[in-house]
């Protein structure tokens, strides 16, 4: 639904060069900032809702051009409706699968399409107003999403003050946001280039799509303007952007192995509940495909291609950067037990904070969205009884050590004073510790150093009581507490979070690093976060 294949991006090059919608700033204009469009602080209004009509024995499904729904296409045989499909021999009833770019959201919720695709962070931003189910997740992005950013810029962190492009509402904004959130940054959505950027926060412009904002990114790296430092689009434009800028941009991350884009199938309302046997049947024919391409993708290729207008051997490829879930992965992702892997729950809750009530107007529970008759109905037919949830981490290069953190964030557990007791009474160190436990969980093959300090208010004291070596014994003191309260840490993570202890490591730094005269901020721990790559 809100995947952008490259001839959007043409087409909205020349729609926003006729002047519509378009940010102007001083320094813009439409020949250089074709990609620019004016940043929205709400979502787009949907059409009033409808059930879905079933006509004959057809149901409509609306897809976009991507390799994470290819399970869906290889059990209907390809785009058309057949009675040769898994859905007609299984279920009695065809599927019509379109390919399309345009968002179809106000489409699904009027019922002119049965059934379509998103994300699951996006849910957040339309809440009540989606009239809509989500009974299965498709799979998980691998890699299709990234930030690629000017060389210089190595972590997350680095990012505040700096200016990225991106469009608003999709995967890309919340793998930004995300990103951001975890690492105690706030987003400002910068109007145009005139308004000056916020130095505290991660300013970000608004493009049409997301490979516009690759493209904008581009050619503001060759031409020296300095505007941009950085963008969040998929593959390919990632690759296009880094290679294309001569060695000044770099990919900063991907989502490779961090999964948090989770792809689910989106079903209108009115038709689930008048036609729950084809929402059955949909679903199990989306378990099936997924099998079939997990098993034996080779045997797809001409399928898949065909569908996609893709050659055979890009398949492959595009492949690579998606996860097909399995049904034990489905019905852990909803039950909140996935492992590896973001839950349909921590997803849906880490969106609505990440966009904040700019965005998510009012409350709406996330799990009214969700309906798990069809995977229970899958689960009790037996037909994958012998799967069994497999996510692992994906490595380019075993023999390459990652060296720079993805990010950092300072945490400040509350100890007893002159002690590495941890004060569990206190509901914000508890919430701390599973802040950090699910960092590790959305993310197969990564791994946390904890850095401990200690504050340096008492340094004059005990020069005054001792002079230089009665200080550097202190000092080696406060390197033992902060070691202390940092085993203290990862011995809560691994004893009451279930954290393996191989992927957490500590450090304890002492009085060393203070971060100014503030004595609460010294008093703290460092979590950073490695991603495999």
């Amino acid at each position: 639904m809100t995947r952008k294949t490259r001839w959007m991006v043409v087409l909205a090059w020349l729609v926003m060069a006729s002047g519509a919608g378009m940010a102007r700033g001083a320094e813009t204009s439409l020949a250089d900032d074709a990609e620019l469009v004016e940043a929205r602080h709400a979502v787009p209004r949907l059409k009033a809702a409808a059930a879905f009509e079933v006509q004959g024995d057809t149901l409509k499904l609306e897809l976009s051009e991507y390799a994470g729904y290819a399970g869906l296409v290889v059990a209907n045989g390809g785009l058309e409706p057949s009675e040769n499909s898994y859905f007609f021999k299984s279920h009695g009833f065809k599927v019509q699968i379109t390919i399309s770019e345009e968002d179809s959201w106000s489409s699904l919720n009027s019922g002119r399409i049965g059934a379509s695709a998103t994300t699951a962070d996006v849910l957040p931003l339309y809440g009540a107003q989606l009239q809509a189910v989500v009974p299965a997740l498709i799979g998980f992005s691998r890699g299709a999403d990234g930030i690629v950013v000017k060389s210089p810029i190595q972590k997350i962190n680095d990012l505040r003050g700096k200016t990225l492009a991106v469009a608003q509402f999709n995967e890309s904004d919340f793998f930004l946001r995300y990103l951001t959130q975890q690492a105690g940054l706030e987003v400002y959505l910068r109007p145009d280039f005139a308004t000056p950027a916020d130095p505290r926060k991660v300013n970000v412009v608004a493009c049409a799509d997301s490979f516009g904002a690759g493209d904008l990114f581009l050619r503001d790296l060759k031409s020296g303007r300095g505007r941009l430092d950085g963008c969040v689009t998929w593959d390919p434009k990632t690759s296009e952007v880094v290679e294309g800028s001569g060695g000044k941009a770099r990919l900063l991350t991907s989502n490779r192995n961090l999964l948090i884009v989770a792809d689910v199938l989106l079903v209108n309302k009115g038709f689930a509940e008048q036609h729950p046997e084809m929402v059955n049947g949909l679903v199990d024919g989306l378990l099936e495909g997924n099998r079939m391409v997990r098993e034996n993708p080779d045997s797809h290729l001409a399928v898949i291609a065909k569908a996609f207008g893709w050659e055979p051997g890009e398949v492959r490829g595009e492949l690579q950067k998606v996860h097909l879930a399995n049904l034990p992965e489905n019905l852990a992702f909803f039950e909140g037990s996935i492992d590896s892997a973001g839950s349909y729950g921590y997803i849906y809750e880490s969106a609505t904070a990440a966009y904040g009530a700019e965005f998510v107007r009012g409350s709406f529970n996330g799990d009214k969205f969700i309906s798990r008759a069809a995977l229970k109905a899958a689960d009790a037919g037996g037909r994958f009884k012998s799967q069994k949830a497999d996510i692992r981490p994906i490595r380019s290069n075993e023999a390459v050590a990652v060296e720079q953190p993805l990010l950092s964030r300072d945490v400040r557990f509350l100890f007893q004073p002159n002690s590495s007791k941890l004060n569990m009474e206190d509901p914000k160190n508890t919430s701390d510790l599973d802040f950090i436990a699910k960092m590790l969980k959305v993310s197969p093959g990564s791994t946390l150093l904890l850095r401990g300090h200690v504050d340096d208010a008492m340094i004059g004291v005990f020069q005054k009581q001792g002079g230089p070596e009665f200080v550097q014994k202190m000092a080696m003191k406060a390197v033992q507490l902060s070691k202390d309260r940092c085993e203290e840490v990862k011995g809560k993570l691994v004893q009451q979070f279930g954290v393996d202890e191989s992927r957490v490591d500590y450090v304890g730094c002492g009085w060393r690093e203070p971060l100014g005269k503030d004595i609460d901020q010294n008093r703290r721990v460092e979590v950073q976060w490695f991603m495999v790559e």
